[in-house]
This record gives C-alpha cells, structure tokens and sequence, in this order.
C-alpha cells in the first residue's frame, strides 16, 4: 500500500502515522515497514510537537549546511541528499490489531528536504 505526501516548504516535517495506520489491514499483527522511495527525503519516528518539528528542520541543516558540494552543478540540491542519508529512507514499527503500536510520544514523521513536492511512501505489512 502506498500514499502521497504534499510538500509546502524545502524542508518540512509532516506527520503521517495516520496514513500509515489507514494502509495496514485491519487484522494485521507483527512489523510494518515505512518505506521512503526517494533520495531527498525521510522518514524517522520521534514526537510531533511543532516546536521540535521546527528543531529537527533547524538541526538538519546545522548538520548539513547548505554548502558548495560536487553534486550540486547537476541538480543544486546536494544538501538534501545529505539530510536524507542522515535520517534514513525507512522506519520498521510494530503493528497491533491494524495499528502502529507506538509509544506514548511517538509518531511516523515523513521529512522532506527537497520540496515542495508530492512524495509516495509506501508501507508494506
């Protein structure tokens, strides 16, 4: 199962366990595995209070500054690859009884470093 996910900004952080939990059948028990397919975006599984959603943007690009890199004489967009790599093209979490079986705080964030664009995230059960 898939779905789509519309970017407004760069960078942003949007918070997609709904959607993940609309594309695990409803009987199903075991892992569920997020899957990101795209080299300028991730997906990670932290809390989805706005002010650390604006932490994780400020960190990455503390982390990966927006510098002069090789690639960018192709596509412009180096540091976005970067930020991908550090945060991962996909998350495993348990399913219960057709739900991600999160913890209290947690939440399936998808984190854009490209956009805006619309991506597809795929979840497979």
């Amino acid at each position: 199962m898939a779905f789509e996910v519309e970017t407004t900004d760069r960078t942003c952080v949007v918070d997609v366990t709904d959607e993940v939990a609309t594309a695990v059948p409803d009987d199903a028990t075991g892992t569920a595995t997020v899957f990101v397919p795209h080299t300028t975006a991730g997906v990670v599984v932290n809390e989805p209070e706005s002010g650390l959603l604006a932490d994780i943007e400020a960190a990455l690009s503390r982390i990966v500054p927006d510098d002069d890199y090789e690639h960018d004489r192709i596509d412009d967009n180096a540091a976005a690859h970067l930020r991908a790599l550090v945060l991962g093209q996909s998350v495993t979490v348990p399913i219960t009884d057709g739900r991600p079986d999160l913890g209290t705080w947690q939440s399936i964030l998808f984190v854009e470093c490209d956009g805006p664009r619309t991506r597809r995230v795929r979840v497979v059960a």
